[in-house]
């Protein structure tokens, strides 16, 4: 975890194959546990994803809001 509070699980290079395996591993063990993946689709806006985009620059992980 880093000083704001945010973890880097993975980088990759969509050109390195054992890069792009550990971190699809590592997407697919979070969303196992429950973390929704969202990617940026322009300022203000962002979509859910459900398999890692190897495109992406960045790949935000969260826990859904609790609540009643």
């Amino acid at each position: 975890m880093d000083r704001t509070g945010h973890t880097t699980l993975a980088e990759w290079d969509a050109q390195d194959p054992a890069a792009v395996e550990a971190a699809v591993t590592a997407f697919r063990a979070q969303l196992d546990r429950g973390y929704f993946a969202m990617v940026t689709t322009g300022p203000g806006h962002a979509e859910q994803v459900k398999e890692l985009p190897l495109d992406a620059d960045l790949v935000i992980l969260r826990l859904p809001i609790s609540g009643g």
